[in-house]
């Protein structure tokens, strides 16, 4: 049986050095380097370099576990376990200029996830958590806000690259949120603005047609910080991303009925 805590730790040590890579490469980045994935998805060698480094090194911790990785280092085959990574959670902030922009990875097995480690760069804090945690950041226990009420509720959006199908659910979020909420706001990291909520600064955060990277390590902590995540209609299949709602978990309900 592995031991989630002490491998827990030892993932926190490589995002930290992830996110050393990327602080550094970002006071020289070359934009001119940059590929478009898709309209407005980008990628960079600075994404390739950072999954390279960590596929090798999970390699090493666990060398029986499979990847999942948005650059498409390693492959997903039938193994007991698998690492969900996203070597540069934010890209689009990065290549601009500005955060947040994080590290994520996460473990699971074919049945749930077992540790989550989050290493939001421009901040410096790392969020991480294991299954039975509590969840923790710079080893202090974090936990969700107390907010029950949307006109007080501090609520992040995500809009994804896919716009031709999300435009619709953008434009009534926005309507139904605008003059509403408490605050709204655009990051533009789901792994950072996740965490933000299992801290207790956002409150919840709405987004489609993301990838698992996105949200696997960030979704654990929040679970374990005392929140909720699922996908649009309060089902369990927000880990494949094509649907995510998290929140403080008193919200959760009521974010739910803004999206029908």
């Amino acid at each position: 049986m592995l031991d989630l805590k002490s491998l827990t730790k030892e993932v926190q040590e490589l995002a930290l050095q992830a996110g050393q890579f990327l602080e550094r490469e970002y006071q020289k980045f070359d934009r001119t380097r940059v590929e478009e994935k898709s309209s407005h998805n980008y990628v960079s060698y600075i994404d390739k370099t950072s999954e390279h480094f960590l596929v090798k090194e999970l390699s090493t911790l666990l060398p029986e576990a499979g990847f999942i990785a948005e650059e498409g280092t390693g492959s997903l085959t039938d193994e007991n376990y698998c690492w969900v990574i996203d070597p540069l959670d934010g890209t689009t902030n990065y290549i601009h200029g500005m955060g947040p922009f994080a590290v994520s990875i996460a473990l699971r097995n074919k049945e749930e996830l077992l540790l989550g480690v989050v290493y939001e760069v421009t901040r410096k804090e790392c969020y991480y958590a294991w299954k039975g945690s509590k969840a923790y950041m710079n080893g202090h226990e974090i936990h969700t806000s107390n907010i029950t009420t949307l006109n007080k509720a501090f609520v992040a959006l995500g809009f994804p690259y896919d716009s031709d199908h999300y435009r619709p659910t953008a434009i009534h979020l926005v309507d139904r949120l605008y003059g509403f909420a408490g605050g709204v706001r655009l990051l533009g990291s789901a792994a950072a603005e996740i965490c933000y909520i299992a801290a207790g600064r956002f409150d919840a955060r709405i987004e489609a047609f993301l990838g698992p990277w996105d949200v696997a390590a960030s979704g654990l902590i929040l679970m374990q910080a005392g929140g909720k995540i699922s996908d649009f209609i309060g089902g369990n299949s927000w880990t494949d991303a094509q649907q995510v709602v998290a929140t403080n978990g008193l919200l959760h309900n009521d974010i739910l009925q803004l999206l029908h």
